[in-house]
């Protein structure tokens, strides 16, 4: 089968014949449709990401939206023929989504709803996850709470917008000028980026969802409600102060969504939240932001996808389409 590779950090990628995988215990093959591009994917081949433990030579890809193919062992719920997406590899040597077929732990799988297209189911999971762990599993989101999304018209952004609005919260997010009819759009109150937090925290927010890192993630300790204000980021690599957050007596959670690709540990619950994805956009709750450019199953192609994330030419999640 094709697939791209990456043999040496910062090196070019290559397309290579490489043995067709098949479905072990507890995995499904999937032949391959469409895989989802992360600023991540890029970091990982120039060498720039050492927590997520890539094993050269790489198969790169994290996300995948395709077709069941076949079934091992002590696998239930899945069938040939089954359309399926999920967050399934790409890092700590697991093969990644960007070959004709790849085969994935069964748990981080969850059934596409009907009315996504491959090219949308691609560019999902990790998003959304991502989204989902912060929001729901640390900050407990729900009706009534109000929830400031940092950066909400980026990649996690929009889908923390949407899963809080849909859960009942009241939402506001930052973002450029540019971006606040998308932010509006998605039924959350717009602040402009540039504006200091103190100009619009008022009392604070009950939780605080940074996408941004850095000068964001020291704002939005500053953001956060006294006593019971939670803060959670996805970006927290940096060295920040904490002390204006336990003046106010408020929480911080971080989110690293690698975690159970890395460890094997809770990879079903990643099941479980793409199905919840499934539910909400079933429902009519949850839209994706696709760039328009369409990019296909070729080391030029994959090359030019990785450059609209790191020139930041793309307006939207950027998908690799292996097959219609």
């Amino acid at each position: 089968m094709q697939a791209i590779v990456l043999v040496a950090f910062g090196a070019p990628l290559t397309q290579q014949d490489i043995a067709r995988p098949a479905a072990g215990p507890g995995q499904v093959l999937v032949r391959v449709h469409a895989s989802g591009v992360n600023p991540l994917d890029t970091k990982i081949a120039a060498g720039q990401a050492g927590h997520a433990q890539a094993a050269l030579p790489a198969v790169l890809g994290i996300d995948i939206a395709g077709v069941v193919d076949s079934v091992g062992a002590d696998v239930a719920g899945f069938a040939p023929g089954d359309r399926v997406y999920g967050m399934t590899g790409g890092v700590g040597g697991v093969a990644g989504s960007l070959s004709e077929y790849v085969a994935v732990d069964a748990r981080l799988l969850a059934h596409m709803p009907a009315k996504l297209s491959m090219r949308e189911a691609a560019a999902l999971p990790l998003i959304f996850i991502t989204a989902w762990e912060g929001l729901v599993d640390r900050a407990h989101v729900g009706a009534g709470k109000t929830v400031l999304v940092q950066g909400g018209a980026g990649g996690v952004g929009h889908m923390a917008v949407q899963l809080a609005v849909a859960l009942g919260a009241q939402v506001s997010a930052t973002g450029s000028a540019d971006q606040r009819a998308a932010i509006e759009g998605m039924g959350a109150t717009f602040i402009d980026r540039n504006v200091p937090v103190e100009e619009y925290a008022g009392e604070g927010f009950d939780i605080v969802y940074d996408t941004v890192g850095g000068a964001v993630l020291d704002a939005s300790f500053r953001a956060a409600r006294r006593y019971h204000g939670h803060v959670v980021s996805c970006l927290g690599w940096g060295t920040h102060a904490l002390a204006p957050l336990s003046f106010r007596a408020a929480t911080y959670s971080g989110v690293f969504t690698l975690l159970p690709l890395l460890s094997g540990e809770g990879r079903a619950h990643h099941g479980d939240i793409m199905r919840e994805a499934s539910a909400l956009v079933a429902a009519g709750k949850l839209k994706v932001l696709l760039d328009a450019t369409r990019y296909m199953l070729s080391a030029d192609s994959v090359s030019a996808a990785h450059r609209a994330l790191t020139e930041r030419t793309a307006s939207g999640k950027v998908v690799v389409e292996l097959m219609e």
